[in-house]
């Protein structure tokens, strides 16, 4: 059974600013409940440490569609079934409306009762409560990473002969 939750927020900053700090996935565990640690590999890819119902779990995934100011999503590569897409669009001048998407699946009693009792869905919202009070109180990014990848291949969106290639990061 696959669980798939959705949620949106409106924050108070520009869209940049918003992208910019969702980009820095080693502080999910400053507003995202139940991760305990992200690691970033490389440009495309991701070490999760998270916990679902007391127990914890860890997978790597591989950011599979990247846009600045757009849209991230990401995939588990094995074991946990795990993928998600955040799309980021300017609701004003000043705002920005962030919408997540999530699948994944739950094992075991517990976490298979709080998928269906939506607890997962719950969490979610109230974790982008805590990523608006985080953007919004900060008011700028700890940092930015302006690349693309599509199908999990990292492009240089700056690249002004027309062609692509790997990120020098």
């Amino acid at each position: 059974m696959t669980s798939t939750i959705h949620a949106d927020v409106v924050v108070d900053v520009p869209v940049g600013v918003a992208y910019d700090q969702w980009t820095q996935f080693e502080s999910f565990p400053d507003f995202l409940s139940g991760v305990d640690s992200i690691t970033q590999l490389d440009d495309t890819k991701l070490h999760w440490v998270v916990s679902v119902g007391g127990v914890e779990r860890e997978f790597d995934a591989t950011i599979t569609e990247q846009r600045p100011d757009e849209v991230i999503a990401w995939r588990s590569v094995e074991g946990e079934l795990h993928s998600g897409r955040v799309v980021f669009a300017p609701e004003s001048a000043g705002s920005t409306r962030i919408d997540v998407e999530m699948s994944w699946e739950p094992e075991g009693f517990v976490e298979k009762v709080g998928a269906a009792l939506k607890v997962d869905q719950a969490q979610v919202s109230s974790d982008l409560k805590n990523f608006k009070k985080l953007i919004e109180e900060r008011g700028t990014p700890e940092g930015a990473w302006r690349g693309e990848v599509h199908g999990g291949r990292v492009t240089d969106r700056d690249d002004t002969f027309g062609t692509t290639g790997p990120s020098m990061l």
